[in-house]
């Protein structure tokens, strides 16, 4: 089993609870505006969280999403944003809310 991680906002993820499916790809974008869903290994975490959400100044918490590939229905592909860059894992459909098997406060400390 694979464990891949996504960060994002707390209510996102309990609207996600609600309809049974995570739809988000990144920071204000959505599945349908990217094609998939971004996601890290645990140590790619801390620099994408950095990245995206080094100035986050929401009301609402930071949670991490620990995801078990193996629940997953959909492809998973790992692919670098340029070519000869790093990998991440990408999934490419949604997210089912069981798939999910840990959600913690994300703190940069």
């Amino acid at each position: 089993m694979t464990r891949l991680l996504h960060i994002t906002e707390r209510a996102l993820w309990d609207a996600a609870r609600e309809a049974g499916t995570y739809e988000m790809s990144t920071r204000g974008k959505t599945l349908g505006d990217e094609g998939f869903i971004h996601c890290s290994l645990p140590e790619q975490l801390s620099g994408v969280a950095a990245f995206l959400y080094g100035d986050y100044e929401g009301p609402d918490e930071l949670v991490v999403l620990t995801i078990d590939s193996e629940r997953l229905t959909v492809p998973v592909r790992f692919e670098a944003p340029r070519p000869g860059g790093v990998e991440f894992p990408h999934i490419y459909g949604p997210l089912p809310v069981d798939a999910v098997v840990e959600v913690s406060p994300w703190s940069a400390a």
